[in-house]
């Protein structure tokens, strides 16, 4: 089934955190995603509130980092949730940003080991079996969770060609942050076994006009063109021209303000309700199983309902 969800903003006040949960709930949207960036709120507190405060929707974690936290307190603050709310949970864990994991002492000589190694281990935990023979990184032998839940689908959140493949060995698949156009998904695809999961986040604005619409979206996308998102834009045709393009541009924001129209329609959820229907199918056809829209607007609790114009 093809999933649309919304990402609840990571500064959004924590007075309005609940309402906006109940309001994506009640205007449709399949799953509603967190948001775990250092120094704002931190992943599962955020999802047991939300999921406390709502009935239906699918609350994901996008993402836990795997440095952050031994696997097996991480498989027991998972399972917890999963045995209050079952069926409406899905774990992200990926490697964190770099700079942040440096700055709490937490970035590992090898990032792909220790991503293998927490991933493992936390779905064996979760199964209820003892946790795995220690590696480099994770210590969690003979470990157990004595209360096994239905178990919650554990998808990594990562951008390179390695990284996905390792998605695809030892997790049931892949959240792929924004932006994730459709060729770029499928490419991942290709690296995933068959019934894998994809999640692909965009920054997103709904508007009557098109054009509005995308003029309002651009500070969602002032960060793309730094090396860190190099991934994503690799298989795109005007790759080489976006690089060039921020190259030249005296600031990201300078950068963002003045992507061509093409552009932004490529790389955002951005138009009319048509053209932002049209833009998730694309999505959709390239291998997403659900497509997350990251408002863009000042006010993402007063955007929802525009956003919400896509969905039925």
């Amino acid at each position: 089934m093809a999933r649309i969800g919304v990402m609840l903003p990571r500064d959004l006040p924590a007075d309005r955190v609940l309402a906006y949960a109940r309001r994506a709930e009640e205007l449709g949207f399949d799953e509603l995603w967190v948001v775990e960036d250092l120094g704002f709120r931190g992943g599962v507190a955020q999802a047991g509130a939300v999921l406390a405060a709502t009935e239906r929707i699918v609350v994901g974690i996008g993402i836990l980092p795997a440095g952050a936290r031994n696997a097996a307190f991480a498989a027991m603050e998972l399972a917890t949730l999963a045995q209050l709310f079952p069926g409406r949970l899905i774990a992200g864990i990926g490697h964190g940003m770099p700079a942040w994991m440096r700055s709490v002492g937490a970035h590992p000589a090898s990032p792909l080991t220790l991503l293998r190694e927490f991933t493992v281990a936390v779905r064996t935990l979760l199964r209820g079996e003892p946790g795995p023979p220690a590696g480099r990184y994770v210590r969690v032998e003979g470990v157990t969770i004595e209360q096994p839940s239905l178990v919650p689908p554990v998808v990594l959140g990562v951008r390179g060609p390695k990284s996905i493949a390792v998605a695809g060995e030892v997790s049931d698949g892949l959240l792929l942050a924004e932006p994730a156009a459709p060729p770029y998904i499928a490419g991942a695809v290709a690296r995933l076994t068959a019934g894998a999961q994809v999640i692909t986040y965009d920054v997103a604005v709904v508007a009557d006009d098109g054009a509005t619409a995308r003029d309002l979206v651009r500070p969602g996308l002032v960060w793309i063109g730094e090396p860190d998102w190099a991934p994503h834009l690799a298989p795109l045709p005007f790759a080489d021209d976006l690089a060039r393009h921020r190259r030249e541009a005296p600031s990201r924001e300078a950068f963002a303000a003045t992507l061509p129209d093409a552009w932004v329609r490529e790389l955002s959820l951005a138009g009319t309700p048509d053209e932002v229907r049209a833009q998730i199918a694309a999505r959709h056809a390239a291998g997403a199983t659900s497509v997350v829209m990251v408002p863009a607007e000042p006010d993402p609790l007063a955007a929802l309902p525009r956003l919400a114009q896509v969905l039925g």
